[in-house]
């Protein structure tokens, strides 16, 4: 027998959008999903599928279902096909049919029973007088009455057998199995919870499913926080405390904020922010992200501004890297130094946590400036780290187009960090106006000059254009003499670098031999080739000609390199002595900038010293 339970669990690991777009081609409409309907003919989309609410409908012919229905309607399967197929991808076994499956779904009914019953007399002991202390404590908080009610605060008294005889309408073993007793072998059960602030855990329904409990102070060898252990109601990896709550409030706010523990989430509560939720005091799981995913796009993890905080944000960006879609990633939230979300908004206000939520960072750049500053990067080897360790996380992610994406984006940081462009010196000029009469002769050799410099600029990049355009065929000729010039290929601008290029220098950085037959398989994974003549014009360069020697190519190319980075540099000394010359007609400068424009002008003849003879 196929439990309620059961089948509401199979359907919470299906993204039912991913199950529809097998075979209808949805587009995205705000936090839905819509198409022309499967089911009848119509020009207009009015099939619309909700992941959060798990089902789809048509406001065309009435068609509404969830993920099983889907998979009898559209693929016209029998209930049980569908439910094992279903069951399948979503990683469940199918319960073995069972004459006392019924009878397990009537007792798991009834641990709802006894879970709601210790909800109320914890809420009962509060308001009794053995619970001054509890309202103290939430009274020194600062929570209003309104917060306790709503998040059902209750106090658990400090006796082994309170819970046990307020409970007597139910089996013993009931209460152990709920998790509100201990069971030790020859002694008799106990209270699990006691002497503590109560708090219900409740499932995605709002029923309580377990609890949370908090000690009032402090003591030695006592847990500040004790959850209910795993039982038939409650998983903590596969529970968010206060999903029922905050899948409501995402749906107005396209947002969902998860926070470390219970009482960060009241506090934003109480300031105002209704969508958040936490985990049960664990990392961050793969269910849970796919929780998340289901009420938000990008959720925003929001982490303590601490280590222990840096690091919890780390072990949720490992555990989601493996399980991202497009589309769908983590955005994260780092506070102040020394501040958990409580402390901020009652010192700072819900206005500051706004702004933190404003500017979250990416899943990519959390990695980035984590390994960053892992270690000191004070010598090769320590570069060298960094590199394998951004790969390491680039190697987790299954997705291709989306592993390849953040492998690019990793390696530009990297190489911008580890090979940063050169600096060239500029000469500094003096703008001393001349004493001497600007007469007719220097007015013209002036207006010249500018005139010459002006008319040279597109010659200048079309020249050049051609040139790097050949660079491009030549190192992918010869791809072997790419690391020899990797310093020189790093200091042209990323926006003239052929893509093509730029794959092989990132194939050279993961630590693979250039070679033909790999030259080849990288380009064609990329979905890229080989150069054809006409990439490259007519000009028949040194580094291409497929007859010249090793020798040779390698010597033209490094001077290739070198016209085609140098000429913006050229030309920026000689734009600002221009600008001096307008101010100051000295021959000493009118010396230096026709020694400038010499080179420039010397661009063309370099040029033609590379071609084949």
């Amino acid at each position: 027998m196929l439990t309620p339970q059961w089948l509401d669990e199979l359907k919470s690991r299906i993204t039912l959008s991913s199950l529809v777009q097998k075979t209808v081609n949805l587009q995205r409409a705000g936090r839905e999903w819509k198409a022309c309907c499967p089911f009848h003919n119509e020009a207009t989309p009015s099939f619309y599928v909700n992941d959060q609410k798990g089902f789809y409908h048509c406001f065309g012919c009435q068609a509404h279902g969830s993920a099983i229905d889907w998979m009898i309607e559209q693929r016209g399967l029998q209930f049980m096909d569908a439910v094992k197929e279903l069951a399948a991808e979503a990683g469940m076994e199918v319960p073995a049919p069972d004459p006392r499956a019924a009878e397990r779904a009537e007792k798991r009914a009834s641990l709802h029973d006894v879970m709601q019953a210790a909800q109320d007399w914890f809420v009962a002991r509060l308001a009794s007088d053995e619970g001054v202390g509890a309202r103290r404590y939430l009274e020194k908080r600062g929570l209003s009455q309104r917060m306790i009610e709503q998040f059902g605060f209750g106090y658990a008294p400090d006796d082994k057998l309170a819970i046990k005889q307020a409970l007597s309408q139910f089996d013993e073993a009931m209460l152990v199995e709920a998790g509100l007793l201990i069971a030790v072998d020859d002694k008799l059960p106990y209270a699990r919870f006691r002497g503590r602030l109560m708090l219900p855990i409740q499932d995605a329904r709002g029923r309580v499913i377990a609890f949370g409990g908090r000690i009032l102070e402090s003591r030695d060898g006592i847990a500040k926080y004790l959850n209910s252990p795993d039982t038939p109601l409650f998983d903590k990896g596969r529970t968010l405390y206060n999903i029922h709550r905050a899948g409501a409030a995402s749906r107005k706010t396209e947002r969902v904020i998860a926070v470390e523990g219970y009482m960060d989430v009241i506090a934003l509560a109480q300031a105002g922010f209704e969508d958040v939720v936490a985990p049960m005091g664990t990392a961050l799981t793969e269910t849970q992200v796919e929780l998340l995913w289901r009420m938000a796009d990008k959720p925003v993890l929001c982490f303590d501004g601490d280590a222990a905080g840096q690091r919890a944000a780390m072990r949720a960006a490992e555990r989601t890297l493996p399980l991202l879609r497009p589309g769908h990633s983590l955005q994260i939230v780092q506070l102040p130094a020394g501040l958990d979300p409580d402390d901020l908004v009652k010192q700072r206000g819900a206005a500051a946590m706004e702004t933190l939520l404003a500017r979250p960072k990416s899943l990519l750049d959390l990695i980035w400036e984590h390994e960053r500053e892992a270690q000191p990067l004070t010598s090769p080897e320590d570069k060298a780290g960094l590199k394998e360790r951004l790969l390491d996380h680039v190697a987790a992610i299954q997705h291709p187009d989306i592993k390849s994406l953040y492998k690019r984006e990793l390696l530009d940081l990297y190489g911008r960090l580890a090979f940063p462009q050169r600096e060239f010196k500029k000469r500094e000029w003096t703008q001393k106006r001349s004493t001497n009469i600007i007469d007719f002769v220097e007015e013209k050799r002036r207006r010249d000059a500018l005139k010459h410099s002006a008319a040279l600029t597109k010659q200048e990049q079309y020249l050049r254009n051609r040139l790097g355009s050949a660079l491009t065929a030549g190192l992918l000729r010869r791809p072997y003499l790419i690391p020899a010039h990797a310093a020189d290929i790093f200091a042209i601008p990323e926006v003239e670098l052929d893509p093509r290029l730029r794959l092989l220098i990132e194939a050279w950085q993961d630590g693979l031999e250039l070679d033909p037959i790999t030259m080849g398989a990288v380009l064609k994974t990329a979905g890229q080739e080989l150069p054809k003549p006409e990439d490259y014009g007519r000009l028949r360069f040194t580094f291409v000609w497929p007859r010249a020697s090793d020798d040779d190519a390698e010597k033209s190319l490094e001077k290739g390199v070198g016209l085609y980075a140098g000429l913006p540099e050229w030309k920026e000394l000689l734009a600002r002595v221009n600008a001096s010359f307008e101010q100051d007609l000295r021959d000493e400068i009118y010396v230096e900038q026709q020694r400038l424009r010499a080179q420039v002008e010397d661009f063309l003849p370099s040029i033609r010293k590379l071609l084949v003879a």
